[in-house]
């Protein structure tokens, strides 16, 4: 019987763990891969309040050292369903199951899919969702990334090392992410961008040697020659175990309010998987503390 489970462990689950490990309570982490999420994949951090630069592996094996230091623990394994029996609330993993007084859902979100013909083919024989798994394995070749977010053009200009040339596709005139990234897209040499574009088709033989995109304006379709295509285009939240609670909205994120607590009570959600206008390492690590800190009074108060 754990006094708080979190299930994730990106940087909501983690300063969760953090603070609610330093109040003594019982605390377990439930990760079904590497410890650090989605942020072991960023080459380079530079918006972290007091850090200039830092890798995303190193940032994430801090916060989860951090965390392992004040007796938290780390398990293993995919949560598949959480069923509330009264005060207690059971997370069924596919291996074990887990009692607990309080749950933070920390998953996070994955990358979504484009949906066109060749993407799920070419998956891992030259479609990535992972520019820094994968960049160096394309070296001195021509690369396709699509997206005008964030993550496009901070992928886009981490592949201009590696790539012989990189065409960044986006359906928009305009970039969605911040002008400073912008700004270094628009100015690296290595980088054509291809605007008012969306991809039609991923082409290829035993692995990708070609790319089908069309102008949204003119309808005009052509083809590029690349090796690789690394779609950026959005992300969606992982909770599909929770949605038997009624706690998410119609896409799938979860609803909380500004004490990060969902309509059952005892149940939380903190970072990029709950309702929230900025997904950020930054609010992530915050949701996280308000979490565990609420999470905390909740269980003091049932155990009374």
């Amino acid at each position: 019987m754990y006094d708080l489970l979190i299930i994730g462990s990106g940087p909501a689950g983690l300063s969760a763990a953090i603070y609610a490990s330093r109040a003594n309570l019982k605390t377990a982490i439930i990760e079904s891969g590497a410890p650090g999420g989605k942020v072991i994949n960023i080459d380079e951090i530079a918006n972290y309040p007091g850090i200039a630069s830092i890798s995303g592996f190193d940032l994430a094996s801090n916060m989860f050292n951090h965390a392992m230091s004040f007796g938290a623990e780390f398990i293993s394994g995919q949560v598949t369903n959480i069923v509330c029996e009264g005060q207690v609330k059971k997370v069924i993993c596919e291996d074990n199951t887990y009692e607990t007084s309080a749950v933070i859902i920390a998953t996070g979100t994955k990358a979504k899919l484009m949906g066109v013909p060749g993407e799920e083919q070419f998956f891992g024989r030259g479609v990535s969702y992972c520019a820094v798994c994968d960049g160096a394995l394309f070296k001195d070749q021509p690369m396709a990334v699509i997206g005008g977010g964030n993550s496009a053009l901070q992928e886009a200009i981490y592949l201009s090392r590696f790539a012989s040339k990189i065409y960044l596709i986006h359906r928009r005139n305009e970039f969605r992410g911040e002008k400073s990234l912008a700004d270094a897209v628009k100015s690296n040499p290595k980088i054509e961008l291809v605007l008012n574009t969306t991809p039609v088709e991923i082409k290829g033989d035993k692995k990708v040697n070609s790319i089908i995109v069309k102008n949204v304006i003119t309808n005009e379709e052509k083809k590029l020659m690349v090796s690789v295509v690394f779609p950026f285009v959005g992300t969606t939240p992982i909770s599909n175990f929770v949605q038997n609670l009624g706690i998410c909205d119609e896409v799938g994120y979860v609803i909380v309010d500004t004490k990060m607590e969902t309509t059952v009570k005892g149940i939380y959600a903190a970072g990029d998987v709950r309702v929230t206008p900025l997904r950020q390492i930054a609010t992530a690590v915050s949701d996280g503390a308000v979490a565990a800190i609420e999470a905390e009074r909740y269980i003091e108060k049932i155990k009374r």
